[in-house]
């Protein structure tokens, strides 16, 4: 027993003794000087080296004009054309060295210079540790790789990965930009460059700002997160996700976007958009409205997918599937709009619909005309088959006025004078200043004239080869009350900007924000651009009220 635990003992003493000079540090090892000499007073317990000194230790090679080798401590100090070489990865020039070969750590000063096979860095101090492979400096630096050259007041080189990583003011210039950031990390072999804090990026073409986000400078790809945006002369692109192709001028931007036209005085929202700035062209979906600013009021324009092309004056806004839109005292919806801002004409496509005050208005083809010296809406003009109702809000009837074509004109943004031409029929609900129906106006006609004070109906004028007469309620039957093709569509009316919104729309814009927060929290930036950013350079561009009226017959 005691043998054994004799054995025991001396086999962990002899294994405790082997760790212990296997982690002793190597000497340095003198290879070649023309001159050596032991002086006590300048090198104590070491060697004095002159002339094309060269020493090596572990894996590095270390040459100058002359060297203290403090061989007792393992440590060096080396004076003139001093240059520390590890493999083929890293070379540190400088006019003075220190380096310990116990703790495998380095210090250059004086016109300090590194280099590595993709860049190189010019500082006035520069410390090596050689046991994680990390170069640093406090003071300023300048590294150039290729096209870019980065300043800043201080930094870390990470040898293995070839990163540079700056938490200080940090300035990346290229030909075609100029990044300012306080924490970026770049690497010299790729090219890639990420943003984890502030960060600006300036160019002739446009300005951007994020606090967190991917550059590759080679190819010039980007892909930012967290509060960024995009920043042109006339338009800034905002979304909680950006890609950007500066080669092509392409950006989009997914969820919460919002796209704001300084000079037309208009907003783009939606979840996903696409922006071509070479084209003037942009394609919004999942959620999208304009709303442009008009008349001291805001149009809400909604559809599946919203797209505007065209330079200033010159613009061309197409909304497709289900649109509907909102302004004060009208909404509407209709399948499709084509709006054409240097016209100032705004077609609405498929099954118009148009609600004007209490008023709804039909038929086959609407257009909304505008003025582009006023900037306001000027002119109603509805082709085939039109028809304006409004309900007598005091009764059960509706005021009816069918004809072949409609045209209006607008006065301070309301419909204000209508003129309903060709086989025109009016059924109207007559009052008098007390609200007291008068009897139930019905007639047909060539021409109806009508004037309305406050989106209600102040005075009819019937022309031409008038045929009707006003009835007493009681003498009218309730199915003469309606004139053919009546249709009231008072519960599909838009009220409010909310009302543009499907609860479709409703239900996905929760989701994405969902989505958007649980990508928010997390903290670590991707590697490389995403996937379905790269793709993106695949894909091609796709493009009630009570009225009192004065009745006139002209012949």
């Amino acid at each position: 027993m005691k043998k054994s635990l004799f054995f025991i003992s001396y086999c962990l003493l002899l294994l405790c003794v082997q760790n212990i000079f296997a982690q002793a540090p190597k000497k340095i090892n003198i290879e070649n000087s023309d001159l050596a000499e032991v002086n006590q007073a300048l090198v104590p317990d070491g060697v004095l080296l002159t002339g094309n000194v060269r020493v090596s230790h572990d894996g590095v090679v270390l040459t100058c004009n002359k060297a203290y080798v403090f061989q007792k401590e393992n440590y060096l100090k080396a004076f003139g054309n001093v240059q520390l070489v590890q493999g083929d990865t890293l070379f540190l020039n400088s006019k003075y060295a220190e380096y310990d070969g116990n703790l495998k750590k380095a210090f250059a000063t004086g016109d300090a210079v590194m280099t590595s096979p993709d860049a190189t860095l010019q500082t006035d101090t520069i410390n090596f540790d050689r046991n994680v492979q990390q170069v640093f400096y406090n003071t300023k630096g300048t590294i150039v790789n290729k096209d870019n050259t980065l300043v800043s007041k201080s930094g870390r080189y990470f040898v293995a990965e070839k990163k540079f990583q700056f938490l200080t003011a940090v300035t990346l210039t290229n030909p075609k930009y100029v990044v300012k950031s306080n924490h970026l990390d770049y690497y010299s072999n790729s090219g890639h460059t990420y943003l984890l804090g502030p960060s600006t990026i300036t160019s002739k073409a446009n300005y951007i700002y994020t606090e967190k986000g991917f550059y590759d400078t080679k190819k010039n790809l980007a892909h930012f997160l967290r509060r960024s945006y995009i920043r042109y002369d006339d338009r800034l692109i905002e979304g909680d996700s950006l890609y950007y192709n500066r080669n092509t001028e392409f950006a989009s931007a997914t969820r919460n976007v919002k796209i704001t036209d300084s000079i037309n005085r208009g907003v783009v929202k939606g979840h996903y958009a696409e922006v071509y700035k070479l084209k003037d062209s942009m394609f919004v979906t999942k959620r999208a409205v304009a709303i442009n600013f008009v008349e001291n009021d805001s149009v809400y324009i909604h559809g599946k997918k919203l797209m505007i092309t065209g330079k200033e004056g010159e613009r061309i806004l197409r909304a497709y599937n289900n649109v509907r839109f909102f302004k004060v005292d009208m909404s509407g919806k209709c399948d499709s709009i084509h709006s054409n801002s240097k016209t100032a004409l705004t077609k609405l496509i498929g099954n118009p619909i148009l609600w004007n005050g209490e008023n709804q208005i039909t038929g086959d083809v609407m257009h909304l005309i505008g003025d582009n010296n006023t900037k306001k809406i000027d002119s109603l003009k509805v082709l085939n088959n039109t028809f304006m109702v409004s309900r007598d809000t005091l009764g059960t009837g509706f005021n009816q006025v069918k004809g072949l074509n409609l045209f209006g004109k607008f006065k301070d943004g309301k419909l204000h004078d209508v003129d309903v031409i060709k086989n025109t029929e009016v059924i109207y609900y007559m009052r008098n200043d007390a609200k007291e129906l008068i009897g139930i106006n019905k007639n047909v006609s060539s021409k109806i004239n009508l004037i309305l004070e406050n989106n209600a109906v102040e005075t009819i004028t019937f022309f031409n080869k008038v045929d009707g007469d006003i009835y007493p309620e009681a003498d009218l039957p309730e199915n003469a009350r309606k004139l053919r093709g009546l249709v009231w569509r008072g519960d599909e009316r838009i009220k409010s900007k909310d009302d543009i919104f499907s609860a479709e729309d409703n239900e996905m814009n929760d989701k994405l924000i969902k989505e958007g927060k649980a990508e928010q929290a997390k903290e670590n930036v991707p590697m490389k651009v995403r996937k379905e950013t790269r793709d993106y350079d695949k894909k091609k561009p796709a493009v009630k009220t009570t009225a009192k009226a004065a009745t006139k017959t002209k012949k």
